[in-house]
């Protein structure tokens, strides 16, 4: 069974320079799960950080699941990252570095059924950068609004 389920942080790419990015599973309970297959997750203001040499997001909200029982999960509750020990050391040495910090890109559901968030390493953009981004956005849209005219 496929489930085509990709959540994305819109806001990521204009508010952050991109600089490596990680698949990490994440550990779930069974409502939290069935909750992002109805597709009622929300990444965008959520945040990774490590605890114990382990990494933990953050607001990362995703909405009670609607059929429960007597038990369900809190909504935003902190939620531990699954990498390897190399991956995790590699993001751990680039955090130390003063401006890196880590977001999360995108949450899908793979191939298996399982719950996969994309994390990238990420350096925080200025103002100017952000102004020349739209600029750039802008002349694109123009050039192919030129094209089709001809």
């Amino acid at each position: 069974m496929k489930f085509k389920i990709d959540i994305k942080n819109k806001k990521a790419k204009y508010e952050y320079l991109l600089i490596d990015k990680f698949i990490a599973g994440i550990v779930l309970k069974g409502t939290e799960i069935k909750s992002i297959r109805n597709n009622q997750a929300n990444i965008s203001n959520a945040y990774c950080l490590f605890n114990n040499n382990e990494l933990f997001v953050k607001d990362l909200h995703i909405n009670e699941y609607t059929n429960r029982g007597h038990a369900n999960h809190e909504p935003k509750r902190t939620r531990k990252l699954l990498l390897n020990r190399k991956e995790l050391n590699k993001i751990l040495s680039k955090v130390k570095e003063k401006g890196n910090s880590i977001i999360p890109i995108r949450l899908f559901i793979d191939d298996k059924g399982r719950a996969k968030l994309e994390i990238s390493l990420a350096k925080g953009k200025k103002l100017f950068d952000k102004r020349e981004q739209i600029k750039e956005k802008d002349l694109k849209i123009e050039m192919k609004r030129k094209i089709n005219q001809k």
